[in-house]
């Protein structure tokens, strides 16, 4: 059995978003005090592109959109690393493309053998649930390891 006070690797979900801000300086501070690797994890969906062909409308370039939308994902995960160097630790990143934030995270999570999630209450969604947010209440049912969500 595993040793419950041991992180040895700790996921910290990141969206960009202030408590994804706070989930990375948690994952931080728990980092230097377990001697834990850190990675810096960001989920981003493709968008969902629909052509009726009305006539006038020209048709939407996908490998542009595509790209748009991972450039975007790199840059909010490029923040996230950036948090975690601010805070001292060693990080890496991970870019997970998806079309569910939780089923990626909670499957990254397992697929690196981490200890512990870290995710905010609330992120970038519009929206919000009373007390948690929808992507951390999802981790929390779903995640075979700890979870940590910070407010």
């Amino acid at each position: 059995m595993r040793d419950s006070l041991t992180y040895k690797k700790i996921i910290a979900a990141f969206d960009g978003s202030q408590d994804g801000r706070k989930a990375v300086e948690a994952a931080c501070s728990l980092a230097k005090q377990f001697g834990s690797e850190v990675v810096v994890a960001h989920a981003y969906t493709m968008p969902v592109l629909t052509y009726a062909g009305l006539p006038g409308m020209q048709p939407m370039n996908f490998p542009d959109v595509e790209k748009l939308s991972k450039q975007q994902g790199r840059k909010v995960l490029d923040d996230g690393i950036r948090i975690a160097k601010e805070c001292g630790a060693t990080a890496r990143g991970e870019l997970l493309e998806s079309t569910s934030t939780i089923e990626a995270l909670v499957e990254f999570a397992k697929e690196e053998k981490a200890d512990l999630i870290v995710v905010g209450t609330r992120g970038m969604t519009g929206f919000k649930k009373l007390v948690m947010g929808s992507v951390s209440t999802g981790v929390v049912s779903h995640a075979h390891c700890h979870v940590l969500v910070v407010r």
